[in-house]
């Protein structure tokens, strides 16, 4: 900074003439900097000038709220009088659109449509039968409830949702949470219909919160997951759901019930030396080899779309039907047995509020709410973008939390919008939400009249294919990408995969929050201080680091805050920065004379300042004092509403004599004037 400024000093001398005039030096050092404009008469400035002095309180923060709360009561006072106008058809049509989407794209419904739909919702079935009962398995449930979620939720979702695409279902990391936070209070292999009463008294809970997020328009509680986090959060988890099916894939019996990788690599590594069905891993494993190579050739070939998307099914056919033929279950190989097929039976009576484990329950819904709202929203936008329509937050939010909360009455445990579902949804073609009734409908149909052909289906095969679909949750590009961007995010992002990796699931949320909230705290409180000059040629006054070319004043610093908050976690090293500053101007050995880089004024620029608190006042004010030691005036340029009224409040705008401006440029010309 020396050097900089040395230089630009020594720039200055050359069309300077040697005065120790300081004020003199100000004014030729502003005509030669580059402003074209001639400097305005000093009577308007002084104008300005009494534009911030004598501006009026600025409105209390529980005025503000007062106001916004009466503006929505307005908002909707007015749309409910516009609606009483309207004739009674259309009023009713007009509350039913707005509670149910469907009434409005309905329609505009064309067979056309359908065909698109259709086949959508075919090809997703195909997909989510397989999907649903490895799921339920994840969770520790048996595999009829995961059909009984791909059933209601879905239908209630097309109702009440406003996303096309999204494909609504049991999800591999909702499962891995409800399975590893919940067999903590029960074990399910012991008690396995009171395991069932806790993942559907968690259900319950997760839909009230996801529906209150909704109405009370609390989004952004589901924000406090970064998309860095959840990166990172998604990857550890795919990684332990991955160990925990090895346990399927080799046909192991006694397995921990612990998530962390240790854990589960060394429960692998003692069964491995005990017993493991050879048979049911080279069954699995070759299944798992055909549905990652028709994945393969589905990127390759556009056309062949459905092919991965079969595979699944496929495999679970051609699987059990081996069985079946060869009798390999007599063999070691573990099948899934029965399923109950049917209508999803009602289990209201199943939920349970009178256990003591009713706040860890809560607990539980509330992480298993946010976890499947980021996950079903960041979905939703991503394919509403492509397809060029608004996704309405508050409205998914609402929708996806009372499908739970009716899905917990009707057998379902905790569903949302699956990312490998959605992806072969619109690839599919789809064009409504019709695609979710079809594949409801169809998995209806399997509940019906194809549960018992499951008898034989191999456990390795539904390990395969949760296995199959781990993949895209790791997701290393991005990681990479945010890497590249912004390293506090990737901090976030390894914080959540180690945690979740090495500890448990709750631990790498709950690593993942932190970081993100230090992350937000770091960035609006840091000390952030930074000099000023202007550029040649322009009235602009900018970084002198970006901009090297910049030139700075002789006799004036001229700074400006970086931070939003000017609080008591930063004040004193601002307060530091700009004194050392000073020192290091006025100690400089290379200048020539001492009254040519004598300091007179220090411009502060509070542009960027959006509040201040009683400890930066303080500062400030102390900065004064040591500035009036040393026979230099501060300036103030640019403070926000709420920051000056503070400051007025404080008496601080008088102590520095109301020197108070709305640019930097005329807070230099005062300043001239002043001294002159």
């Amino acid at each position: 900074m020396k050097e900089r400024d040395s230089e630009s000093f020594e720039s200055l001398s050359q069309v300077l003439p040697n005065t120790s005039n300081p004020a003199h030096m100000i004014q030729m050092a502003m005509a030669n900097s580059g402003s074209s404009a001639a400097a305005p008469p000093r009577q308007d400035q002084h104008d300005r000038s009494k534009w911030l002095l004598d501006c009026p309180e600025p409105p209390s923060p529980w005025h503000e709220l007062k106001i916004q709360v009466k503006e929505s009561f307005l908002t909707k006072a007015k749309r409910f009088k516009s609606l009483q106008k309207q004739p009674l058809p259309k009023r009713i049509l007009s509350i039913l659109q707005a509670v149910f989407p469907i009434f409005g794209w309905c329609r505009n419904y064309k067979l056309t449509m359908f065909k698109n739909d259709l086949m959508a919702g075919l090809t997703l079935a195909s997909l989510c039968i397989p999907q649903s009962i490895g799921y339920a398995t994840l969770a520790k449930l048996d595999p009829q409830y995961g059909l009984y979620s791909s059933v209601g939720p879905p239908l209630i979702y097309a109702l009440m949702g406003t996303s096309r695409e999204i494909a609504i279902g049991p999800v591999a990391v909702v499962s891995l949470l409800l399975s590893s936070m919940l067999q903590e209070l029960i074990d399910p292999e012991t008690d396995p219909l009171g395991y069932k009463k806790l993942v559907l008294t968690t259900t319950f809970f997760a839909g009230i919160f996801q529906a209150s997020f909704g109405i009370f328009r609390l989004g952004f509680l589901v924000d406090f997951l970064s998309h860095a986090a959840i990166v990172g959060f998604m990857g550890g988890a795919a990684i332990v759901i991955g160990l925990q099916q090895l346990k399927g894939l080799l046909g192991i019996t006694n397995f921990t019930t612990n998530t962390d990788i240790v854990s589960v690599l060394r429960a692998v590594w003692r069964s491995c030396h005990q017993q493991w069905s050879p048979h049911t891993f080279i069954l699995g494993c070759s299944f798992l080899s055909f549905i990652l190579i028709a994945r393969f050739i589905g990127k390759r070939n556009k056309k062949l779309f459905w092919l991965p998307a079969i595979a699944p099914l496929i495999s679970v056919v051609v699987s059990t039907l081996m069985v079946f033929l060869t009798k390999a279950d007599e063999h070691g190989v573990k099948t899934v047995r029965h399923i109950r097929g049917g209508l999803n039976p009602i289990s209201i009576n199943d939920l349970e509020f009178n256990t003591p484990h009713l706040g860890h329950i809560a607990k539980i819904g509330l992480i298993v709410a946010v976890v499947a709202l980021t996950e079903a929203i960041a979905v939703g936008r991503s394919f509403a973008g492509i397809k060029g329509y608004r996704l309405d937050g508050n409205k998914e939010m609402v929708a996806i939390g009372v499908m739970n909360v009716l899905g917990s009455f009707t057998s379902c445990y905790a569903a949302t919008g699956s990312f490998s579902r959605t992806a072969v949804n619109f690839a599919a073609g789809c064009e409504t939400a019709m695609s979710n009734i079809v594949m409801a409908v169809t998995v209806f149909i399997a509940l019906e009249c194809l549960t018992r052909l499951l008898y034989y289906t191999p456990i390795a095969i539904l390990a395969s294919i949760i296995l199959s679909a781990l993949p895209g949750l790791i997701d290393i590009n991005e990681a990479i990408h945010i890497w590249k961007i912004d390293k506090l995010d990737f901090l976030a992002l390894i914080g959540a995969f180690f945690g979740v990796l090495f500890g448990s699931v709750e631990i790498g949320l709950l690593v993942a929050v932190v970081i993100s909230f230090a992350k937000i705290i770091l960035i609006s409180i840091r000390p952030g201080i930074e000099t000023l000059g202007r550029i040649p040629g322009t009235d602009i006054f900018a970084d002198t680091d970006q901009y090297p070319m910049s030139v700075k004043t002789p006799g004036v610093l001229i700074c400006r805050v970086k931070s939003a908050l000017l609080c008591f976690a930063n004040a004193s090293s601002i307060e530091e920065r700009i004194m050392r500053w000073i020192n290091e101007e006025e100690e400089d050995e290379n200048t020539k004379s001492n009254d040519e880089r004598k300091i007179l004024f220090v411009v502060l620029d509070m542009s960027n300042l959006m509040n201040v608190d009683t400890s930066g006042i303080t500062a400030l004010v102390e900065l004064h004092n040591n500035l009036i030691q040393n026979g230099i005036e501060l300036v103030i340029v640019n403070p926000k509403w709420h920051v000056f009224h503070k400051l007025n409040q404080a008496k601080f705008v008088s102590k520095i004599g109301g020197r108070v401006y709305l640019t930097i440029g005329e807070a230099l010309d005062a300043c001239f004037g002043l001294k002159v």
